[in-house]
């Protein structure tokens, strides 16, 4: 092979491997095959003297090219590189004020309700919302809020009382399905501290519940006194929050002593009790022998509510009782009766009578 072949090999070569370098690189206008074409042309129209040039000038050209089409591969990285993590740090950045924003703003509003609002008296209808110990929802009002009138025992079966501040509560959460605090009537008897939106802030009061709620989207009723307190002469539906509480200490809700009432109709064959005026929800009532080692657990009568079942062993004797009562919260209360005092129609006997 003469001199002028060799050299032009070399040349041919060294471009081609700088096509190479660019096309890796990703230039979509210079394919390895028409750079090559183009290059060819160039060495063949070259003059002699740049064919006797020596191979060390060529590889360096070579070398010069490669480290060039380095440089620039590297320095595309470096640009996309620098982008993305700009991008990636304005995109954090700006999820981290996204989420301070919204937590500030929710504690904000929790915690700046003072319970005023307008138009109160026209809180849209809805299914009230249970919540520990309580729940949330529609406030509204039976009765005369100017005549204030004590309790008739409603629903709970108490019959004419001096309770004033008294109310009903919600059978329902979603309509018929009978999940609310009511349960058969186990809701009578007990406190709720109900508080409410009006247009001077929350206003509150506690009521003793007698009677279950008139209406499907109803959360607690108040009777004529406590719905006096809290919406003055604007009666409507108002949005509330309540809580269940005990009885003990509160005043307008009690009628009389604490005592065992029992329901007209009874006798040794058959007899039915409740507790009137307890400080608070009944859970429990048992009845234990105090001549005799028998113990009775009463049951909740289904269909007459707030009324419990006495065994007919009891009511055929006159031994010695101690009935003891089990609330929701706080002591117990505890009788000693005879077994055939509870067989007698309306009997009503006081705790401070028949008291351990």
């Amino acid at each position: 092979m003469n001199s002028r072949k060799f050299v032009f090999c070399l040349a041919s070569a060294a471009v081609f491997a700088s096509t190479l370098m660019l096309w890796a690189c990703g230039d979509s206008d210079s394919s390895p095959a028409a750079v090559g074409e183009e290059s060819s042309s160039s060495m063949e129209s070259s003059s002699s003297s740049a064919v006797l040039s020596s191979s060390s000038v060529v590889q360096s050209s070579s070398s010069v090219v490669q480290s060039s089409s380095a440089k620039v591969c590297s320095s595309s990285a470096k640009v996309v590189s620098s982008s993305s993590s700009e991008k990636i740090a304005e995109s954090s950045s700006s999820s981290e004020k996204s989420v301070q924003s919204s937590s500030s703003a929710q504690t904000s509003t929790e915690s700046s309700d003072s319970g005023v609002c307008s138009n109160c008296d026209s809180y849209t209808a809805a299914d009230p919302v249970l919540v520990e110990n309580g729940g949330k929802g529609s406030v509204t009002t039976y009765g005369s809020i100017t005549a204030k009138e004590t309790s008739l025992g409603g629903a709970c079966n108490y019959g004419q009382t001096n309770i004033q501040y008294y109310a009903a509560i919600h059978v329902n959460v979603s309509p018929g399905d009978d999940k609310g605090p009511w349960d058969g009537g186990a809701a009578c008897g007990g406190c709720v501290h109900v508080k409410a939106k009006t247009p001077d802030g929350w206003k509150e009061v506690t009521v003793r519940i007698t009677d279950r709620c008139p209406d499907a989207n109803c959360g607690v009723d108040l009777g004529g006194a406590p719905a006096s307190d809290i919406m003055g002469i604007q009666v409507g539906r108002y949005y509330g929050e309540w809580e269940f509480v005990s009885c003990e200490g509160v005043e307008g809700v009690w009628g009389d002593s604490t005592s065992i009432w029992v329901k007209e109709g009874a006798s040794e064959f058959w007899s039915i009790i409740q507790v009137r005026n307890p400080k608070d929800m009944v859970k429990k009532i048992e009845i234990r022998g105090l001549d005799s080692d028998d113990v009775y657990t009463l049951e909740m009568v289904v269909g007459t509510e707030n009324f419990w079942t006495v065994p007919v062993a009891v009511l055929k004797t006159d031994n010695r009782y101690r009935v003891v009562v089990t609330y929701r919260t706080g002591s117990d209360d505890k009788w000693i009766i005879k077994g055939s005092e509870l067989a007698v129609p309306e009997a009503n006997l006081y705790l401070y009578e028949h008291r351990e």
